[in-house]
């Protein structure tokens, strides 16, 4: 598995294939709880860390001799699985950047993740919206759509009475980046804050952190709640304790936050983007347009006045997640056609 270590998806993907019986070996040039082998970095320039890994990825393979390599995030690692990987399958795992921003950041870019896209034998993507995004740089044989989803055991978790809690909780859990366009959310909500009608719980991390503090603080003074990043069991709690989730985010792909959410019972609103559609409809929760204050304040507004009107949702939501994004279930399919992917390698 070439990826990040030190990404919670990554520790989380590598832990449920190893407990589901494969024998995995995350080669990454980041330090992480997941890595098993550490890659050195060539030379003073990161762009280049990749394309320099590829010849310590090769010797990797020879060692090792995996069935499948699974590649995590198409530009960077799953350009160095097309090129190091030789005869072995190439699994590629789309995380939403690497297709929707990425490859329009420059000619070189998009050229590593046009190669990543040919050469994997098999891509997943977390939504439709994804997958047809990579099909627009480049054509794909083989790809499906599967979510990353929530661990079974938190379905039960969701919430046993519908009532919100007053002043209403309402969590943002996006790192502060620009992409997630949090401080928005702070000056179109300010004043419901200053009311005490809303309380706003952000994420104390991501590489704005500290100027979207400065930021809040002009807003709405110490009235913020943020938090730190936490163990798996503990954030997933944590989640449940509110009541609304939100994301102003300008790009997005079926984020696992929000299926959580949703299989915990709060009530989604998400700035409308084709991201988020697939899982956030009129029948599931709210979409806003993107930067409207006004709009995002009405919604809030009329879910507290009316809270029961969305207990059918609430349901639905859950029945949904139970049908389509149990993690366990998902990895298990995901592991299917990488055996299937290992078989016609080896026979074919």
């Amino acid at each position: 598995m070439l990826a990040d270590a030190g990404t919670f998806h990554a520790e989380r993907f590598a832990g449920e294939l190893k407990r589901q019986g494969v024998e995995v070996l995350v080669v990454s040039l980041e330090q992480g709880s997941a890595l098993d082998e550490l890659l050195n970095r060539i030379g003073p320039f990161r762009t280049l860390h990749y394309a320099l890994s590829v010849p310590q990825v090769k010797r990797t393979i020879t060692r090792f001799r995996p069935d499948v390599i699974n590649a995590h995030y198409a530009s960077g690692y799953g350009f160095v699985a097309a090129a190091a990987a030789g005869r072995t399958p190439v699994a590629l795992n789309l995380w939403g950047s690497d297709i929707l921003i990425v490859p329009y950041k420059s000619r070189l870019h998009r050229w590593k993740t046009k190669y990543a896209l040919r050469r994997a034998d098999f891509v997943f993507g977390d939504s439709e919206y994804l997958i047809q995004s990579a099909v627009r740089i480049a054509p794909l044989s083989n790809a499906t759509v599967i979510p990353w989803g929530i661990e079974a055991k938190f379905l039960e978790l969701h919430k046993d009475s519908y009532e919100l809690n007053r002043p209403v909780r309402v969590i943002i859990p996006r790192a502060h980046e620009e992409i997630y366009n949090n401080r928005f959310i702070v000056e179109a909500l300010a004043p419901l804050v200053m009311e005490g009608k809303v309380t706003l719980t952000f994420p104390n991390f991501g590489s704005q952190v500290n100027d979207f503090k400065k930021y809040a603080h002009e807003h709405v003074g110490d009235r913020l709640s943020l938090y730190e990043k936490k163990p798996r069991d503990r954030f997933i709690e944590f989640l449940a304790e509110h009541d609304i989730y939100l994301s102003a985010a300008f790009s997005d792909s079926s984020p696992v936050t929000l299926i959580e959410s949703m299989a915990l019972g709060l009530i989604p609103i998400c700035a409308d983007i084709s991201g988020v559609r697939e899982w956030l409809t009129p029948q599931s929760g709210f979409l806003f347009r993107q930067n409207d204050g006004d709009q995002l304040t009405e919604i809030i507004l009329r879910i507290m006045q009316d809270p029961a009107a969305l207990d059918d949702a609430r349901l639905n939501n859950l029945a949904r997640v139970k049908e389509k994004a149990v993690f366990e279930k998902n990895v298990a399919e995901q592991i299917s056609i990488m055996k299937k992917l290992a078989e016609g390698a080896r026979y074919g």
